[in-house]
């Protein structure tokens, strides 16, 4: 909740344990009670059902989902952004989006039908990050002539190819996409991809999990930027 009020999002009501609250919690609290929200006092049993959690936190906080068209997106706030084939494991979603929020990207385009990036898994596993970062929810057919009308390398990760992650030059912005869990990028997808990469394998495994392999390539990415 701090991160969220930090970059002035605040919530619509507030569930507050019983007991005094830390300052912080306290501070929080007021300024969403003088914009206007509402704020309850909760016993520890049903902050503990509230949160899911044994040891439950000081506040919860509910906050009214942001819905981003795609035309409202500003490519320019920022060099690298994420793009994400139906994922299915909100906690793979949850994950890139604290990945971007590490490497200061612009957020995450979910093409096609993904898990739900609001679920409680993904926000816990976004660790504040569904905060900070832009989330967009799109067809494909609609991204991709959105992302040809200006500036935008589309960098796939894919098995389908020779080029190694480490080789090549990075364009800005880049738009990294990540496919599908089990089934990767779709060929159809990958043949509208500027350029196709893939991080070998020195294992038995073929490949990386898709949240692991987005932060590697961001973090590559960003690196050869300098």
């Amino acid at each position: 909740m701090a991160e969220a009020r930090d970059v002035g999002v605040l919530p619509e009501v507030v569930a507050c344990a019983e007991g005094e609250l830390h300052p912080l919690a306290a501070e929080i609290v007021a300024q969403a009670e003088a914009a206007g929200a509402e704020a309850i006092v909760v016993p520890d049993e049903i902050m503990a059902k509230m949160s899911g959690k044994d040891n439950p936190p000081l506040l919860l906080g509910a906050y009214r989902q942001p819905r981003l068209p795609l035309t409202d997106l500003d490519r320019s706030a920022s060099p690298l952004w994420f793009v994400a084939e139906k994922l299915r494991d909100p906690g793979n979603i949850g994950t890139i989006l604290r990945t971007g929020d590490a490497v200061a990207a612009g957020g995450l385009i979910l093409i096609d039908d993904s898990a739900d990036p609001f679920s409680v898994e993904a926000v816990r596993a976004s660790m504040g990050a569904i905060f900070t970062q832009k989330i967009v929810q799109v067809p494909w057919d609609s991204f991709l002539p959105w992302l040809r009308e200006g500036p935008g390398q589309l960098v796939g990760t894919s098995l389908q190819t020779d080029h190694d992650y480490l080789d090549p030059t990075y364009e800005q912005p880049s738009f990294l996409l990540v496919g599908n869990e089990q089934a990767g990028l779709p060929e159809a997808y990958e043949a509208e991809c500027d350029l196709l990469v893939k991080m070998p394998m020195l294992g038995r495994a073929d490949s990386l999990n898709a949240a692991v392999a987005a932060a590697v390539m961001a973090f590559h990415v960003r690196a050869s930027w300098r």
